[in-house]
């Protein structure tokens, strides 16, 4: 059931991932049986083979080291007798083995451990309910009372509860959106999510050599992640980036960045921190496309630490498998479905199209058709490439693909929890359980949409349900402006009891409340 409300213009999307319009094509998600492209099968699979130099000499360096382990010094002294009689085969074997043994070393990736990550949880005086909401929204008086009921219907239909959080410039009446308070909710979000990580992990920041930071909104100068070194005062020496303007999707694209800069950067500690600012970016306009940012966007943030060192696997969570990335920027309808504008007024606001969940649709089956390979089972790849043989090849029009049961490679799904239609649809069309839909549905009631660092705060609701067993997979999916759809994802490397954990994650005092029921409405247009 679709939960976003139909603008008169058409443009309604919930932050950056779901959209809604009159034509019910345009509400959701494409059938993902209906089309295939072989390409991105192709792309799948080319992600595998590259690493399979690595896949192949991994067994065969195994095999070697079981068969000499087997060796009595009997044969070792055989072997060698008839070695030093025989110097073109002792060059040779040695030759081989030192190509070998190099080749493997070269080639095999840097394992990157996900050592523990934190997400911060304001205060309560900056929490807004509903009713706060409406009534704040009502007494700025910038907003028609057509703008005010719009975005009351959006409010009722989101998914979100009554606990979510604004920062206090955005509370105030008249809201004061200026660079200092952008500062000030910038700081207690990064800073808050920081500290709670450096107290769960006891790494010292002078350690961290690798910073990564991801806002997509709000980029002053000095950077955010020059913020970061300033009040930490982080190493001279410290490779560090500031992302912005890559939406939702951006934590996951962090993540990538922080994967490939370990690969080049022996025992290093890498901070990735995602994060969105509300302040500056509160629109104050009528044009519905805009309106709805206001609706689902609150305050939120998260900081992941990651590292390569292999001292550190025992006492990580998790492990990092895969990354998948796929961007749909050289099309321009995908390109612009979420767009930072003005409007007519000169309001500044981000507008978004009436094809955002075509365009969310088809990144989100790129992605994963690019992804099943990796990660699926054989028997899956076998069906679903026997269906798209017959269809494809045979002309066999009335076998539909097989759509691969993704609940046979992950135990748990943290989907970007943007709004409760593309939630619906992704549930629908992935034929997933409320069980595995739960983490996302809660975290978007409980904290609204977060941006980049909701997956993290579905990631934490999982640990806090004590869900997490060791060698789990865990699937992480955003969708972000652009248009991107990017995967990452984990293996757990211990069962996570969150009863034992010195700092608390943002759950843990009140997880006994979930899940809650969350009322189902249907879609009402506002024309």
């Amino acid at each position: 059931m679709d939960s976003t409300v139909t603008p008169n213009n058409g443009a309604v999307a919930s932050g950056g991932t779901a959209a809604a319009s009159p034509p019910a094509s345009r509400r959701r998600l494409p059938d993902f049986q209906q089309s295939v492209r072989l390409k991105y099968v192709k792309l799948g699979y080319h992600y595998l083979i590259s690493n399979g130099v690595y896949l192949l000499l991994t067994p065969l360096v195994v095999l070697v080291a079981v068969h000499l382990s087997t060796l009595s010094p009997g044969d070792v002294a055989d072997l060698w007798s008839h070695l030093r009689f025989n110097l073109v085969s002792v060059v040779a074997c040695s030759t081989l083995l030192v190509f070998l043994s190099t080749v493997y070393f070269f080639t095999r990736p840097r394992p990157v451990y996900l050592v523990d990550f934190a997400c911060y949880k304001p205060p309560p005086e900056l929490r807004c309910s509903r009713d706060t909401f409406f009534r704040n929204s009502k007494l700025t008086g910038c907003f028609t009372d057509d703008s005010l009921e719009f975005q009351r219907k959006i409010v009722e239909r989101s998914g979100l509860g009554d606990d979510t959080y604004l920062p206090a410039a955005v509370l105030r009446v008249p809201p004061n959106p200026c660079m200092a308070e952008a500062r000030l909710e910038a700081e207690a979000v990064m800073f808050g999510a920081v500290d709670d990580l450096l107290r769960k992990t006891g790494v010292h920041a002078k350690d961290i050599g690798v910073l990564v930071v991801n806002c997509s909104l709000f980029n002053p100068t000095p950077s955010l992640s020059a913020m970061v070194v300033n009040h930490y005062k982080l190493r001279g020496n410290i490779t560090s980036y500031n992302l912005g303007g890559m939406g939702c999707s951006a934590g996951l694209l962090a993540i990538d960045l922080a994967k490939d800069l370990l690969q080049v950067h022996p025992n290093s500690y890498a901070l990735v921190i995602s994060m969105e600012n509300i302040t500056l970016n509160w629109y104050s306009g009528n044009d519905r496309s805009m309106l709805v940012s206001n609706c689902l966007f609150r305050m939120g943030g998260a900081a992941i630490l990651l590292s390569n060192r292999r001292s550190e696997k025992s006492r990580s969570k998790y492990e990092l498998v895969h990354t998948v990335r796929t961007h749909k920027g050289g099309d321009d309808k995908c390109f612009g479905c979420v767009m930072q504008e003005e409007d007519r007024d000169g309001e500044v606001g981000v507008s978004l199209s009436k094809d955002l969940m075509a365009v969310a649709g088809d990144a989100l089956k790129t992605n994963i058709t690019t992804l099943g390979p990796l990660v699926l089972p054989l028997s899956e790849q076998l069906l679903f490439a026997a269906t798209l043989v017959g269809k494809k090849l045979l002309k066999m029009k009335k076998i539909k693909p097989y759509i691969p049961d993704f609940k046979l490679a992950f135990e748990h799904f943290c989907i970007h929890a943007g709004g409760r239609a593309v939630l619906d649809e992704i549930e629908k069309n992935l034929e997933l359980g409320k069980w595995h839909m739960e983490p996302s549905r809660m975290t978007l009631y409980r904290f609204g949409n977060t941006s980049s660092s909701s997956l993290w705060y579905e990631l934490a609701y999982s640990e806090a349900k004590g869900r997490i067993r060791r060698r789990d997979k865990i699937w992480q999916i955003a969708f972000g402006s652009g248009f991107k759809c990017n995967s990452a994802v984990w293996r757990a490397l211990r069962s996570v009891n969150p009863e034992e954990e010195e700092v608390k994650n943002p759950w843990m005092d009140e997880i006994h409340r979930f899940p809650v029921v969350v009322p189902k409405i249907s879609r009402v247009s506002s024309e």
